[in-house]
């Protein structure tokens, strides 16, 4: 069973859509006794980093999912603010994140992008794996998802980067650390590339 965990935030329903359409059996919910026995995680996340954070320090689930996570090595997918929450902390706000992976979030800045280009960076971009994933695995070729965002991952460790994407210069896109992953982009979003991602994390580990 995946349990999309249900903290106060985040596109719950349109993933849950989405997980329904690639036949997965999913439940979004808050409760400790589902998610503990959860084979999976998806942990969501829309809006600021700080408010994220603090609902989800409200919520009380933290120690549970730090057992889920770091202790069982329960596989963990973050999307949007929920990747970046994998991280230590956020230049959006001064809340720490869960610190699985080591780095932080950062904002895109005017004067690092072309001419033209606005922020948030929004809209279908292409992106480039840096290395194998199963998360990946028999995806559609020329993938490319959907991005509404203003800030996006530092990882420190350059071995935690998974996929890479261009908005003038270079992002981290994705992350991967064993079974922690997150995506900045939304898998919920992002049709047949999204769909194929979900069921890749639900079937591959």
């Amino acid at each position: 069973m995946i349990a999309i965990v249900d903290y106060g935030v985040g596109n719950l329903a349109s993933i849950m859509n989405m997980l329904k359409k690639a036949g997965v059996d999913a439940i979004v919910t808050s409760d400790p006794v589902l998610i503990e026995s959860a084979a999976k995680l998806i942990l969501p996340g829309v809006g600021a980093f700080d408010t994220c954070a603090g609902k989800l320090q409200e919520s009380g689930l933290l120690p549970l999912l730090n057992k889920k996570v770091l202790e069982d090595k329960t596989p963990v997918l973050g999307v949007c603010v929920g990747m970046q929450l994998l991280l230590e902390g956020s230049e959006e706000g001064e809340l720490p994140g869960l610190g699985w992976i080591k780095g932080r979030v950062v904002k895109f800045r005017p004067e690092m992008l072309p001419a033209g280009y606005k922020i948030p960076h929004m809209g279908w971009t292409d992106v480039i794996l840096s290395k194998p994933s199963r998360l990946f695995e028999g995806m559609y070729e020329e993938p490319r998802f959907y991005f509404v965002h203003s800030y996006y991952a530092q990882p420190v460790n350059p071995e935690d980067i998974l996929v890479r994407a261009d908005y003038g210069p270079p992002f981290t896109a994705g992350m991967e650390n064993n079974n922690i992953m997150g995506v900045q982009f939304h898998p919920e979003k992002s049709h047949k590339f999204g769909m194929k991602l979900l069921s890749n994390f639900v079937n591959n580990y």
